[in-house]
C-alpha cells in the first residue's frame, strides 16, 4: 500500500458507485449464495465505497442471480445499508425496496424500445410513465431517486441511438425528483468523442442534476470513455470489482470497467476517490474465487505502480 492508495490528498474527488453485487453478478453462470453477496457488499464498503448497488428488486425467475434481495438487506451492517442502492423497474419492485430499507432507489429507463421491450417487457414511454409513478410513491419517504438511462450510446437491437433520442429521455427524467441521472453504455460501443458530445447535450436539459456515467469495456474503450467523462466534468462513475458484469438481455455485452483499474487511472491522474486500490484488488480476487473465474480487470495481474 502506498500513499496513493485512495488517491492523492487534496485531489479533486470522484465518487465511485460500485455495481459489482448487481451488474457484476447478474450475468454470471454461477449464482452466489446470499451470505457471499452480503460479504461482497461489506468488503466493498470496508474498502471505502460510499455507494453500492447492493441488490436488485427484479423478478428472480428472469434474473435468478438477483434472488434474495430482502435477505441481503436484512443481513447488512448499518454502514453497508447506508451505502446501499436498490434497482427497481416498477412499482412492485419499489414497494419491496422501501420495505427492505435501501438508502437509494435507482430506476433504469432505456433510451430504445428494442432494449426496453426485451429487458423490461415494456416500451420506453411506458417506462417513463412507470418512473413518474415511482417518483410519486417515493414522495415523503426520504429515499433519494436516481435514474440510469441505459443503451444511451448504442443498442444491441436498434443499433445507433440518435443523441436527440437520449436527450429527450433525460429531459423527461429531469421532470421527476431524481437527484442524479446516469448515462449508460450498456453494451460498450461508445467512444470518447461521443461521450463528450452526449454529456454536453444532456447537461442542457438535466436541470442542474448531477450526471453520472456507466461504461462497459466490451470494445476496449470503457476506460477512455471514463476519462473523457471526467474531463467533461462528471464526478460520479460506475464500476465493477474485477471487471465482472454484463446484461443477460444484451447479446455479447461483457463486463463493466473494473473498479481497481479505474481507481489506478484516476489516482494516477491526480484525482481522489477515497476507495482503497489495494482493498479493491483484494475484494476482486475474493470475488473471482467465489465465481471460479479470473477477474477481467488487469490490476490483479499487473499490480499497482509503484508497488
Amino acid at each position: 500500500m502506498t500513499t496513493m492508495d485512495r488517491g492523492p490528498e487534496g485531489g479533486e474527488h470522484v465518487q465511485i458507485v460500485e455495481v459489482g453485487p448487481r451488474d457484476g453478478l447478474q450475468n454470471e453462470d454461477r449464482t452466489l449464495a446470499v451470505h457471499d453477496r452480503v460479504e461482497l457488499v461489506e468488503r466493498a464498503v470496508a474498502s471505502g465505497v460510499e455507494r453500492i448497488e447492493a441488490v436488485s428488486f427484479v423478478n428472480p425467475e428472469r434474473v435468478p442471480q438477483m434472488a434474495g434481495a430482502e435477505e441481503i438487506m436484512a443481513s447488512l451492517s448499518a454502514a453497508a445499508r447506508d451505502a446501499s442502492i436498490g434497482l427497481v423497474l416498477n412499482r412492485k419492485g419499489l414497494d419491496r425496496a422501501v420495505e427492505a430499507g435501501v438508502a437509494e432507489v435507482n430506476v433504469a429507463v432505456p433510451a430504445t424500445d428494442g432494449f426496453s421491450v426485451r429487458n423490461q417487457g415494456t416500451t420506453v414511454e411506458a417506462m417513463l410513465e412507470s418512473l413518474e409513478g415511482i417518483d410519486r410513491a417515493l414522495e415523503g419517504a426520504g429515499i433519494p431517486l436516481s435514474v440510469t438511462v441505459s443503451t444511451a450510446f448504442g443498442c444491441p437491437f436498434d443499433g445507433e441511438v440518435p443523441a436527440g433520442q437520449v436527450v429527450e429521455v433525460v429531459r423527461r427524467v429531469a421532470q421527476t425528483s431524481a437527484v442524479e441521472i446516469a448515462l449508460a453504455d450498456t453494451i460498450g460501443v461508445g467512444v470518447p468523442r461521443q461521450v463528450t458530445d452526449l454529456l454536453e447535450r444532456t447537461a442542457q436539459v438535466a436541470g442542474g442534476r448531477a450526471l453520472r456515467c456507466h461504461f462497459h469495456n466490451t470494445r476496449n474503450t470503457g476506460y477512455a470513455n471514463a476519462l473523457a467523462a471526467v474531463e467533461a466534468g462528471v464526478r460520479v462513475l460506475d464500476s465493477s470489482l474485477g471487471g465482472f458484469g454484463g446484461c443477460p438481455f444484451a447479446p455479447a455485452a461483457t463486463g463493466n470497467i473494473g473498479t481497481e483499474d479505474l481507481l489506478y487511472m484516476l489516482h494516477r491522474s491526480g484525482l481522489r476517490t477515497g476507495v482503497s486500490l489495494s482493498g479493491a484488488i483484494g475484494v476482486a480476487e475474493w470475488m473471482g474465487e467465489r465465481l471460479d473465474k479470473t477477474p477481467q480487470a488487469y490490476l490483479s495481474r499487473a499490480g499497482a505502480f509503484p508497488s
